[in-house]
């Protein structure tokens, strides 16, 4: 019967459209009423063949003048066309004859966008709200949303959802939405008793539960966002972005077995994403189970071969065991994409440090600090890089350019006083040691660490023991 139902309008369209033809050509013709004409443009219209459309309108609207869906429907497709005062000009007319069109306001909104009108486009949609019920208001809610969205009132959008889940709470549109304008907004507060007023009337709403567990979360509050992302899943146990959201929870809780286990759920239910792979391997770092932190961030890379980053996480896996050579091969790779990134070359300065090749360490410490010339770790391990192989000279060049660079920092003039007694200047020695305690006493661990043997200097002890027991303070 459908089939039968479907051949009768399909040879009803085709009569209407030979009947139309004879108008344009001048010929005979049987009747055409309003509705006739809708079918021919929207025939048309369905087609993308919008001159023919618009011809059609023409035909409608110079015979049926008084109708405001004829109207409506020419200003829509004046609107297509770009033809916008033309479209607000036939919108006001039809306004005039019939006021509870929704399309009317719809099409006047986008008149409005269009002509960059956001404030004439919320205060339309604003006083036409009230005129309507149920879908038809609920729709215009939507509609004066995507305004407030585009001239950035944001806190206006979440207003809109707001008000349509008050009048339909279920409403998977406005839940969907509300979520991400409620973390945007940082309104957290608001929605949980939104959502918690939802879940009173109904308790079997999952995504109710999920925006419910979004807004503690935005709020920090993590336990109890774990709580109410299981009861999502409790409901819908294929609701991946629920696990995914209950993973990221139970990581800032530290709480990385857990995690794991919920963002391997996310893997199973939904397409695989490097940033998933990513957080799974991050939470195996924190377990110190570097080979499969290593395999996660692999997977990750896989599917996001341009991110240096995870070339540098896999290299920082290997740095943690010791495993050198395969931590400098990484990190090759990462730079090949970010030559000039500071971490990428602290790292591997580390690694031939430990290693051994002292010149290759000492070029990427300066390509380090080429970016980060303030940074204090890089000047530290640059300084005890040519210290211990005995590079003295160099390490008083570049000691006196980091303390000009890093505004004096003390420890610094523990690191030169270690370098002047390398280089047999005994009394300039002591004096930056003296300067160093002056400011900074308890740094004095740090020149012991350089070079322990310092301590059976009987000068060196004078200078601590004096600045220890308060008697250098002035």
């Amino acid at each position: 019967m459908r089939e039968n139902h479907y051949r009768s309008d399909r040879e009803e369209l085709k009569e209407l459209l030979s009947q139309y033809a004879n108008l344009r050509d001048g010929k005979s013709h049987t009747f055409l009423d309003e509705d006739s004409f809708e079918r021919i443009i929207d025939y048309y219209d369905e087609k993308d063949d919008l001159p023919a459309a618009i011809e059609a309108a023409n035909y409608g609207v110079e015979r049926y003048p008084y109708c405001s869906a004829l109207q409506i429907k020419k200003a829509d497709l004046l609107i297509a066309t770009r033809h916008y005062k033309e479209a607000l000009d036939l919108l006001e007319k039809a306004e005039i004859l019939d006021r509870g069109d929704i399309n009317l306001y719809i099409l006047k909104t986008d008149v409005y966008l269009a002509l960059d009108q956001q404030q004439k486009a919320a205060a339309l949609l604003e006083d036409a709200i009230s005129m309507f019920e149920r879908e038809e208001r609920i729709e215009l809610l939507f509609e004066l949303a995507d305004v407030y969205d585009d001239y950035e009132n944001f806190d206006k959008v979440f207003d809109c959802l707001e008000l349509v889940l008050e009048q339909e709470p279920n409403n998977e549109e406005a839940l969907y939405k509300i979520c991400f304008w409620t973390d945007f907004t940082g309104r957290n507060e608001e929605g949980i008793k939104l959502h918690q007023k939802i879940i009173e009337d109904y308790p079997y709403n999952e995504l109710a539960w999920f925006n419910l567990g979004a807004a503690f979360q935005g709020l920090k509050l993590y336990e109890k966002a774990v709580d109410a992302y299981q009861y999502a899943i409790a409901i819908d146990e294929k609701f991946d972005y629920a696990y995914r959201n209950l993973g990221d929870a139970y990581l800032r809780l530290h709480k990385y077995k857990d995690a794991i286990e919920a963002l391997q759920k996310v893997i199973e239910l939904a397409r695989p994403e490097d940033v998933v792979y990513e957080a799974i391997g991050h939470c195996f770092d924190k377990l110190k189970n570097y080979a499969q932190a290593r395999f996660h961030y692999r997977k990750a890379s896989h599917l996001n071969p341009d991110d240096s980053h995870l070339h540098y996480k896999i290299a920082i896996t290997y740095m943690n065991e010791g495993q050198w050579d395969s931590a400098v091969k990484n990190l090759d790779s990462a730079l090949r994409t970010h030559r000039s990134n500071p971490e990428y070359n602290y790292a591997l300065a580390k690694c031939y440090m430990e290693m051994g090749h002292v010149k290759d360490a000492v070029i990427y410490f300066s390509a380090h600090l080429k970016s980060r010339p303030k940074s204090l770790k890089g000047w530290k391990e640059l300084l005890r890089c040519l210290y211990n192989a005995e590079y003295y000279q160099e390490a008083l060049e570049q000691v006196n350019n980091a303390i000009r660079l890093t505004d004096k920092k003390p420890l610094l003039l523990f690191y030169k006083s270690a370098i002047l007694f390398a280089l047999g200047k005994s009394k300039e020695a002591l004096l930056q040691l003296d300067q160093g305690m002056q400011k900074a006493p308890k740094l004095i661990k740090q020149l012991i660490e350089i070079n322990p043997s310092l301590l059976q200097s009987q000068q060196v002890v004078e200078i601590i023991t004096r600045h220890k027991s308060g008697r250098g303070k002035k």
